[in-house]
């Protein structure tokens, strides 16, 4: 069985979270809470490349307030 993140011809969204991070989710999934869709429904590749030109810094993600 293929992983459905991994198909090369699957159709995927680009899921924003509060912190900026972002995600290629297959579109026949429900898209979890927290997330939101900022590009829907397009190739793998086109969903790759627009999350190369709008993510700015991944490295940095994640680094903010801890709440305790």
């Amino acid at each position: 069985m293929t992983n459905p993140f991994d198909d090369p011809d699957g159709r995927f969204h680009v899921l924003a979270n509060a912190l900026g991070q972002h995600s290629l989710w297959p579109t026949f999934m429900d898209v979890p809470d927290g997330w939101e869709v900022v590009v829907r429904d397009e190739s793998r590749d086109a969903c790759t490349e627009w999350v190369r030109e709008h993510w700015d810094d991944p490295a940095t993600i994640g680094v903010g307030p801890r709440g305790d």
